[in-house]
């Protein structure tokens, strides 16, 4: 468990809910990040840097693989900064700072490979082989059609994050998306023109630096390292160093 390797500093429901694309079948994703222990990062053996679990599904990243991720855009990880209010689960001091420096990580070139890369991963998806067979080892239509609503996610959230600086986490119009998605399942040609377009934006002058800021993300991981050196336990409310300060 990580709460045995360490504290959980922030943490929501992402995937689908927070897309407004659940159904009443669909699975509650949680992701999260957690600060190790900070003695066990000095020793021969590192500790494991994610713990996955599947009851519930529930993922989480050791601070520092978590910022590396945000670094790179990956589009999961980066959500979990930019949930609504009511998208969180815990939310303590140092993950009120974390969601503070949430731009500091963005950069052109990451969002555009990060975004474009995971929804050509898609395409490649509904035009497989397999895909397209109509034998016993066939993709079922609704997974195809998850597959498309994918593509069309991560190309609207890519293009509006590399054209305002905001990654919106939830869909404008979840009855909308899911129609294109069974659209684009059924014709997956269509979904080339949608990745040329996405493309052609992503050339375009956008908002983001060429370069993240790497610096907030150092800062904060040493206050994390300190902290939970210190022995404390990350509680609700406060800043980093008050927390500090009490522990002295």
């Amino acid at each position: 468990m990580a709460e045995e390797q360490g504290r959980v500093l922030l943490e929501g429901v992402v995937g689908s809910t927070a897309y407004g694309l659940a159904h009443a079948g669909s699975d509650v994703d949680r992701l999260g990040v957690y600060a190790a222990p900070t003695e066990r990062l000095f020793g021969l053996h590192r500790p494991g840097e994610s713990v996955v679990t599947t009851a519930p599904d529930r993922t989480l990243h050791e601070a520092a693989k978590w910022c590396r991720l945000a670094l790179s855009a990956n589009p999961t990880a980066s959500e979990l900064v930019w949930l609504p209010e009511d998208g969180y689960l815990t939310r303590t001091a140092l993950g009120e700072e974390l969601i503070g420096i949430r731009r500091s990580f963005l950069s052109a070139r990451a969002v555009r490979n990060a975004y474009l890369g995971y929804a050509t991963q898609q395409f490649r998806k509904l035009v497989a082989k397999e895909a397209r067979d109509d034998g016993p080892g066939a993709v079922p239509p609704a997974r195809l059609a998850k597959h498309a609503r994918h593509l069309l996610r991560l190309l609207e959230q890519g293009v509006h994050l590399h054209r305002t600086g905001e990654l919106r986490v939830r869909v404008d119009d979840p009855a909308r998306l899911r129609a294109d998605g069974e659209r684009i399942a059924a014709r997956p040609g269509e979904a080339e023109a949608l990745l040329a377009a996405a493309e052609e934006a992503f050339s375009s002058p956008g908002v983001l630096p060429a370069a993240p800021d790497e610096r907030p993300a150092e800062a904060w991981l040493v206050r994390v390292r300190l902290t939970v050196l210190d022995g404390w336990r990350c509680a609700p409310g406060g800043t980093a160093e008050e927390a500090l300060a009490r522990s002295q």
